[in-house]
């Protein structure tokens, strides 16, 4: 059974906005004269994979990437109240020290949710931040553990942990009410797979067509969004072998579209 969550009492809405949607080079890659490296259609433009989320009160990153700095300044955030980590890959993570701003301009640290893995990976990449007498001007960061096995809160935002399987490395997803955010999917143990029932919203990534050892490819992704059966249903974290964007999306069942970078999704809910 999925586990009751914290209530979103104080806001009626949430909104979700895709920063990128672009795998582990982004698109377009370095080099590369491929059609959708060309393409002027600026929905073929993905920066790496990350989220807002935003309630009228609580604001939250999930992924800071290679280009969180340019994700912030495109989508005018200048505020953040936590970052939430799904993995500890090159492509979510390293960005987190353009935080930095934030710190200055707000006076405070930033509670960044993780597990104990997680957090461990970035003590070591970030040593400089986490010393007994940090570099002056260091990020100011507060490490908050993650239990995958319980909901928890940020702000009047409920967070429900889904664990997936990306190779060989468990990767965290979120349900947020009836949407959910699943991110370097290869595979789900039935018991996570229950935490996705009566999913309304969804967004899954899905690397390209072709079979991957540690991505759904795009057939795999529409077999599992048909298994859970939302009304909507978003891909994400694609690589420019995905295709064009409006090419791919053509033959794309009705209830499911490729993501585009800055693409917005309300969430609405009774209070």
């Amino acid at each position: 059974m999925m586990p009751k969550s914290p209530q979103n009492k104080s806001n009626s809405s949430i909104k979700i906005t895709i920063l990128g949607t672009g795998t582990s080079q982004g698109v377009p890659v370095i080099g590369c004269d491929c059609p959708v490296c060309l393409s002027n259609n600026p929905k073929d433009k993905r920066l790496r994979t990350s989220l807002l989320v935003q309630s009228q009160q609580t604001t939250v990153i999930i992924d800071t990437g290679p280009d969180f700095r340019q994700q912030l300044l495109r989508t005018n955030v200048n505020d953040i109240d936590a970052i939430i980590l799904t993995h500890e890959h090159n492509d979510h993570i390293i960005g987190i020290d353009d935080v930095r701003p934030i710190n200055f301009r707000h006076g405070k640290d930033i509670p960044v949710y993780a597990v104990e893995r997680v957090q461990k990976d970035l003590r070591h990449r970030f040593e400089y931040i986490f010393a007994k007498k940090p570099y002056p001007g260091a990020p100011r960061l507060s490490l908050q553990t993650i239990d995958k096995t319980k909901p928890f809160q940020v702000g009047d935002i409920a967070f429900i942990p889904i664990e997936s399987w990306h190779g060989r490395l468990s990767v965290l997803g979120f349900r947020i009410g009836n949407f959910a955010y699943l991110t370097d999917v290869k595979y789900f143990e039935a018991k996570e797979f229950e935490k996705l029932d009566g999913v309304q919203q969804l967004i899954i990534s899905a690397l390209h067509e072709n079979e991957h050892h540690s991505h759904l490819n795009v057939q795999d992704a529409i077999h599992f969004i048909q298994k859970i059966n939302p009304q909507e249903a978003y891909i994400t974290h694609m690589s420019h072998r995905m295709g064009l964007h409006d090419e791919v999306n053509a033959i794309l069942p009705p209830n499911i579209q490729l993501a585009f970078d800055e693409q917005e999704i309300l969430l609405t809910f009774q209070v």
